[in-house]
């Protein structure tokens, strides 16, 4: 890490940071071993790739809700706590899972999924207040860069680890495992974490929520920036369908070719180093039109998947989906920055917005998937989704605008 030279005050945040990139390693470690695994174990549990997208769409639909109350719920809770609620959720949702392996029934599951869900929201809760309070403004994207790279690394490391644990001791075993580095994360959180240079407790000023006001701020937001929220919905539906169908996919054609075992992480790999070449390239000019372009070489990349029988070719395809994808989604969070900006005070509407499209995609993605894998097969289903993801990058190309104008007017008035 010697090239990273983070400075607060002349201290440098490395310390500060270190813990949290080891406790987020593991976290992120652990929930890549079960993503790679739930999806298998639950479609062969309850008979079916739909039920297994209906389930894990729960996840998602339980993460939106959480979005909408956790700011106010959890006000004057330190980033601290978060984390440790973050493990907590852990432990309950392996806890959940466990029962599941001596009694099957749909409730339990989606219980499972929905205290995941809640992992998530508090493990980001937490993540983004740390960074918030501890980095300085000049380097919190340098802090968000290496939390990636710690996240991707875990993310192709766990279906690795995890593939190799289920042919070992089945299912069991992963959960155990899962709660393991849940505990090991929390360990360090105690005793290495915050350490040196202890954050002083944020108090937020939480402002009147109303959601009727915040649908029709949204209805006005939408018809002047539908174009990029339409790109993150799809870049979503086709990394949920990678986690959910992919997985699938992947499992049953390791017990024919090994290599299909790097199905997943060819396809997470390439964030690891793609996003370092596209910093340096310092990219400010046709964003909106660039990560259109790489959605579309996306699309053509997973309509690829359905194409070939050969697990050599899946695995290539996957690591240029991975390659693509990288690309494309800075270019989509840097226009979503970008109006932010313009709107001032009024931003936190437009962040909100584009955290629902996400989320919106976890929720529709495994489902439909799922339904399509029902009828085709998992590369059946890839390939139809890649179809959708190529129709919608050529629209967009043709009638996204050079520049997405914003209701200024209409914006100054909003409370």
């Amino acid at each position: 890490m010697r090239g990273i030279r983070i400075k607060e005050g002349g201290e440098s945040i490395w310390s500060k940071v270190a813990g949290l990139l080891a406790v987020v390693f593991f976290l992120y470690l652990g929930d890549a071993i079960l993503s790679d695994w739930i999806p298998v174990y639950m479609q062969n549990t309850l008979g079916g790739s739909l039920a297994m997208g209906l389930m894990m769409s729960f996840s998602s639909i339980v993460g939106f809700g959480a979005d909408l109350i956790f700011p106010q719920l959890f006000k004057s809770v330190s980033y601290r706590k978060m984390i440790v609620l973050a493990v907590s959720a852990v432990f309950i949702t392996a806890g959940i899972l466990l029962w599941t392996t001596s009694f099957v029934t749909p409730a339990i599951f989606l219980l499972a999924m929905g205290t995941w869900g809640i992992y998530y929201e508090f493990l980001y809760f937490g993540t983004s207040q740390f960074v918030v309070k501890a980095a300085p403004i000049a380097s919190r994207s340098g802090v968000w860069s290496i939390i990636g790279v710690f996240k991707s690394i875990a993310y192709s490391l766990g279906p690795l680890i995890g593939s190799w644990l289920f042919a070992w001791k089945g299912n069991s075993v992963i959960i155990f495992v899962y709660v393991l580095f849940g505990l090991v994360a929390y360990l360090i959180w105690l005793f290495m974490g915050m350490k040196n240079g202890k954050v002083e407790r944020e108090e937020v000023e939480i402002e009147k929520f109303n959601i009727i006001e915040e649908v029709d701020y949204w209805i006005i937001l939408f018809e002047h920036v539908w174009p990029i929220l339409l790109v993150s919905l799809t870049l979503g539906i086709i990394d949920a369908a990678f986690w959910t169908t992919g997985v699938v996919l992947s499992d049953k054609l390791v017990k024919m070719n090994w290599l299909a075992g790097l199905f997943v992480p060819a396809y997470i790999v390439p964030s690891i180093f793609v996003g370092f070449v596209v910093a340096k390239m310092k990219i400010f000019k046709g964003k909106k039109k660039l990560a259109e372009i790489f959605m579309l070489l996306t699309g053509l990349c997973t309509v690829a998947l359905g194409l070939s029988a050969s697990v050599f070719w899946l695995v290539f395809f996957a690591f240029l989906i991975g390659v693509t994808t990288s690309v494309a989604w800075p270019m989509v969070d840097a226009v979503y920055s970008d109006i932010a900006n313009r709107m001032g005070r009024e931003q936190k509407h437009m962040l909100g917005m584009s955290s629902s499209t996400v989320n919106l995609s976890y929720i529709t993605g495994p489902v439909i998937a799922g339904l399509i894998a029902s009828r085709t097969g998992e590369a059946g289903a890839m390939m139809y989704i890649g179809i959708f993801v190529v129709v919608i990058s050529v629209v967009l190309l043709v009638v996204t605008p050079k520049k997405l104008k914003l209701p200024q007017s209409q914006i100054e008035k909003w409370k």
